[in-house]
């Protein structure tokens, strides 16, 4: 394999698990990360990384845990030789791949996704409590939140979508486009409900409500975006020297400009996973890394058809395997 040509993929939310990384830090690059980690974060990141997984589920956790966790994968990558040719991340994901890119630095990274993480927890915690109190009984599971549709192309569940706010469907959103035939959709608790029924009358093999904090790439997610903007502005973005593909437009970033602006609006809009995964296929890559914790994004890229291959790359025996076979 030629370890520079292939592309770097880094994961989101969902793929954090208890003491993720700390296998990593033989690598004197990942430990430069955690150092700068801690500093930034307020805490200890050894410590923080061996939380208990319902601590880590925590937006405000598992943000800065899961970045520092893709970054250090991609350092311990580099030690052992291997530089991309390019990089995409899923959701929050796309915070080590702007890095990745040249856009940000480290630094840069861990001060956006800590205040991220705060902005959307705080948002999500403010829409618990407002549907608990709206709820009978103050039921706290009938928060708003996301569910994966499985069995419908992405274009027919926008377009019931659409037809049905149209028709009265309120706070129903597309948030992920994750593979042909699995879409995340976002909403309030009665919107996902009324969804659930209405999805699987349209042939829907199933509807699964996520285990998230809260109805994530949504515009029900805008208090967030507010919150923010004056983090996103302090940080500066250069223009990428690594070609960096964009969760909201599935194309390639032209700029940082592009990038900052983009950071912004992808709070409240739909991660075009599959897009982004046709133009990646198209770029001429030998292969992909799934750099970070976890397998969910190998698992969507043999969805997608391509005959790529992507490889597990999120820890240390995961990334000399990949050496010792190629």
């Amino acid at each position: 394999m030629n370890k520079k040509n292939i592309v770097y993929l880094f994961p989101g939310q969902g793929a954090q698990y208890s003491g993720m990384a700390l296998d990593l830090l033989s690598a004197n690059a990942v430990k430069s990360l955690f150092d700068t980690a801690s500093e930034i974060f307020g805490k200890d990141v050894n410590e923080l990384l061996q939380s208990e997984v319902e601590i880590l589920k925590r937006t405000d956790v598992s943000q800065p845990t899961i970045t520092l966790a893709n970054l250090a994968a991609a350092a311990f990558l580099g030690e052992q030789g291997y530089s991309p040719a390019a990089c995409a991340g899923f959701s929050l994901g796309e915070y080590a791949a702007l890095v990745c890119s040249g856009i940000i630095d480290a630094t840069g990274c861990f001060r956006l996704v800590k205040a991220r993480g705060e902005a959307m927890q705080k948002t999500a915690d403010r829409l618990r409590e407002e549907s608990s109190q709206h709820s009978s009984g103050g039921d706290a599971s009938a928060a708003p939140g996301m569910a994966a549709v499985v069995g419908l192309a992405p274009a027919q569940v926008e377009e019931l979508i659409a037809q049905w706010s149209a028709a009265g469907l309120k706070d129903l959103y597309a948030a992920n486009i994750n593979s042909p035939k699995q879409v995340a959709v976002s909403g309030t608790a009665a919107a996902l409900a009324e969804a659930e029924t209405r999805f699987k009358e349209a042939g829907a093999k199933r509807v699964i409500r996520l285990q998230v904090a809260g109805p994530f790439h949504c515009p029900l997610m805008a208090d967030s975006a507010q919150a923010f903007a004056p983090a996103l502005e302090a940080v500066t973005f250069r223009d990428p020297v690594i070609p960096i593909y964009s969760n909201v437009t599935g194309k390639l970033i032209s700029s940082g400009e592009e990038a900052k602006k983009l950071a912004l609006l992808q709070i409240t809009s739909p991660v075009r996973w599959v897009e982004e995964e046709a133009a990646i296929a198209q770029a001429g890559v030998e292969a992909g890394f799934e750099v970070g914790p976890g397998k969910v994004l190998q698992g969507l890229w043999r969805d997608s058809g391509s005959e790529i291959p992507v490889f597990a790359a999120g820890t240390a025996e995961d990334i000399l395997k990949i050496g010792s076979n190629s």
